[in-house]
């Protein structure tokens, strides 16, 4: 129920003014969320990359209404990976770009142009891009776009969100390429999507085995123990080695197991959002696990 309401908070225009308005609401931000510039942004993938970890970054934002604002993301995108090329870190510091940033609500051929533009500077710094995915009204214009960038940029990825009927099947078609499998963080339907955890959990590994055993790169976003352990199960049982996939969590959550997996051999990458419109992603990381909610009353108390 608790997580029902924030996820209906995050898409909720008086919601937004009223937390964003309130003082101690930006402390707490700071946990999840590495900043507003892109120096905030490459501060933060130095301290995680010199520790062992890769990351992926995303500058946030996301239902562009105007051309202006989606040519902005693109070139935040484009900035970023300039920034990131002196860094010589290559795959290890990637950008995750929502298309309705980069203007997927007003024109198709906009959003797959603004697109193509950062593959091409990820490319030229040798690293790659993985397309979030969003609400499942995004679903098949996101795949859309995919499969025409990966006429020319097949290192690109996609994130794909288990708890959608659609999925395993969207694994399938995809087990050739670099697919991030997250459970998915958007209020969705009984219609398209399991409602309940224990059915969003069998449908996630169901994902897993789906994509061990294909020929692409899994990357498995959870911080979930048991899916991890699951996660590592079937990778051996494909023969795939610590090389062969990795381990994905966010920015500010469960930052010591991150360093434990990494430390113990495992690829490990980090979600590391940065950008002033911080609010949608915040409320659905708070929906996402009581402990989240629990963390930010306590910090509002101590104000």
């Amino acid at each position: 129920m608790l997580g029902s309401l924030l996820l209906a908070c995050s898409r909720s225009p008086l919601a937004r003014r009223a937390v964003s308005g309130f003082p101690p609401t930006r402390t707490v931000v700071d946990r999840f969320v590495a900043g507003e510039a892109t120096e905030d942004a490459v501060a933060a993938t130095r301290r995680l990359t010199g520790s062992g970890l890769a990351v992926t970054i995303d500058h946030l934002g996301e239902e562009v209404r105007d051309t202006g604002a989606a040519i902005g993301a693109t070139k935040a995108y484009v900035a970023l990976l300039e920034a990131l090329r002196p860094l010589g870190l290559g795959p290890r510091a990637e950008v995750s770009v929502k298309l309705s940033a980069v203007g997927q609500a007003l024109d198709h051929a906009m959003a797959l142009d603004h697109a193509r533009q950062i593959c091409a500077a990820a490319r030229d710094c040798g690293s790659t891009v993985t397309l979030d995915m969003e609400d499942h009204t995004t679903v098949d214009s996101t795949l859309e776009v995919l499969r025409t960038l990966r006429e020319d940029f097949p290192e690109t990825g996609v994130a794909l969100q288990a708890y959608l009927f659609r999925t395993e099947a969207d694994c399938r078609d995809l087990a050739g390429s670099r697919v991030r499998l997250v459970k998915g963080a958007y209020r969705e339907p009984a219609s398209v999507a399991h409602q309940s955890k224990s059915d969003v959990d069998r449908a996630y590994v169901r994902c897993l085995r789906v994509l061990m055993a294909g020929t692409g790169y899994p990357m498995v976003a959870t911080h979930d123990d048991r899916l991890i352990a699951i996660a590592e199960l079937l990778a051996d049982r494909h023969g795939r080695g610590r090389d062969g996939y990795e381990l994905q969590m966010l920015y500010g959550i469960r930052a010591d197991k991150q360093a434990a997996l990494a430390e113990a051999g495992s690829r490990v990458r980090v979600y590391v959002p940065y950008g002033d419109d911080w609010y949608g992603y915040f409320v659905r990381r708070l929906a996402e696990r009581p402990a989240n909610v629990a963390f930010f009353l306590r910090a509002l108390r101590g104000k």
